[in-house]
C-alpha cells in the first residue's frame, strides 16, 4: 500500500504541453519548533528543515517558482523532464541541484511509474558533475523529511564536489 495517494487530474499547462498530476503525500505535523536561534550551521538546517515539514504542501516550492522562472537561477541543463541549477547556498566549490519539473514532494513517495524519471534524474546528475569537471568524483544526496533535513519538499538531488568528502557523511 503507498503512503502517496494521487491527487485530481491535473490541468494542463497555458502552453498546452500535458502536465502529469503532482504527487500528494500525506503531511504529518511535527512537534512545535522552538523559535531558538540555530546555534551554526547544520543546527539551522535542521530547524529549517523541521520547519518545512510543517508546512509541506501548503504553497507551491521555491522549486516551482524556479521551474516557472519567477525565481532566479543559474540554470546548468534543463529538458522536458527535470532541471539542473546551482545551490545558492553551495556546500562544496561545485554544488548544485537536480530537480523533476513533476513535483513529487519526497523520495519516500515514489511509485514504481517513477524509475524512469528517478534514472533520468541520475543521468542528468551524471551527465552535468561531468560538465562541471568533476572527474575526480562527486557525492549525490538526497534528503528525505524531517529526520533527513529536506528543508523544501519537491525531491531534489544535490550534486557536491570539487574537494574530498569526508565519511561518514552525517
Amino acid at each position: 500500500m503507498s503512503l502517496c495517494v494521487p491527487p485530481p487530474p491535473h490541468v494542463s499547462k497555458p502552453t498546452g504541453v500535458p502536465v502529469s498530476p503532482p504527487h500528494a503525500c500525506p503531511v504529518v505535523t511535527p512537534p512545535p519548533v522552538c523559535p531558538q536561534r540555530p546555534r551554526s550551521g547544520q543546527d539551522g538546517e535542521v530547524g529549517k528543515a523541521q520547519r518545512a515539514a510543517a508546512g509541506a504542501g501548503t504553497e507551491p516550492t521555491i522549486f516551482s517558482r524556479i521551474i516557472a522562472r519567477t525565481v532566479p537561477a543559474t540554470i546548468l541543463y534543463e529538458d522536458e523532464e527535470c532541471l539542473a541549477f546551482r545551490d545558492v547556498a553551495p556546500q562544496a566549490p561545485v554544488h548544485f541541484l537536480v530537480i523533476p519539473k513533476r513535483p513529487i514532494p519526497r523520495l519516500s513517495c515514489v511509485e514504481p511509474q517513477d524509475a524512469q524519471l528517478l534514472g533520468h534524474l541520475m543521468v542528468v546528475a551524471a551527465r552535468t558533475a561531468k560538465a562541471e569537471g568533476l572527474e575526480d568524483g562527486y557525492r549525490l544526496v538526497i534528503n528525505d523529511g524531517k529526520h533527513g533535513a529536506q528543508s523544501v519538499y519537491h525531491l531534489h538531488l544535490h550534486v557536491l564536489g570539487g574537494r574530498q568528502m569526508g565519511w561518514p557523511p552525517g
